[in-house]
């Protein structure tokens, strides 16, 4: 009977070895890879699950004078056992909490994204609108440097106009002085 159960137990040992060895690898493989794996591994456990239980059915076999040592190493056996299962879900965990951190992080960086190139379109909205103010401010100081100019050579023109009336003026009075002495000379020579 004990040369059957160490044969399990040789069996149970390399099975076990090969799960830890191939648990290690499962983070590392591309995603195809890593699928088939996780199956291959899937498959072995429950081979070790089986090997226990035959190995469990010869230990019940054994004389209770016997069995004491069996039943210590069959204990160590399982929570071996338990450990392979809860490292393999352990590092299942681990690459789904990768993906979800990966895809919260893409999310976050969309969210960047959209929220950069509603700001763009607002800056662009605003560059617009500032655009056309300072078109027509240029169109209004267009107006207003036309204005100016006609009402610069407006006032030139009233200018030469007074100066042109004063010069008049000035003539006229030289010619009323002219003709008042000249008809007091022609008046006084008479008399």
């Amino acid at each position: 009977m004990s040369s059957d159960f160490e044969g399990y137990e040789q069996d149970f040992a390399v099975l076990t070895a090969e799960i830890t060895s191939k648990i290690a690898r499962v983070p590392r493989l591309p995603p195809d890879e890593k699928k088939q794996m996780v199956a291959n591994v899937e498959k072995q456990l429950e081979e070790a699950k089986e090997l226990l239980e035959q190995m469990d059915l010869e230990v019940r076999d054994i004389p209770p004078q016997s069995r004491g040592m069996y039943s210590n190493r069959m204990r160590s056996y399982k929570q071996e056992m338990g450990k392979l299962e809860t490292d393999f879900r352990a590092h299942l965990l681990d690459n789904t909490e990768r993906l979800e951190r990966s895809s919260r992080r893409l999310e976050a960086g969309y969210q960047i994204a959209v929220e950069t190139e509603q700001i763009g379109q607002e800056m662009l909205e605003n560059l617009s609108h500032d655009r056309e103010k300072i078109q027509r401010a240029r169109e209004r100081l267009r107006e207003t440097d036309a204005n100016l100019g006609k009402s610069s050579r407006v006032l030139t023109g009233m200018l030469r106009r007074i100066i042109q009336n004063r010069i008049l003026v000035v003539v006229l009075a030289i010619i009323l002085v002219v003709t008042i002495l000249t008809a007091v000379t022609f008046s006084v020579r008479r008399h």
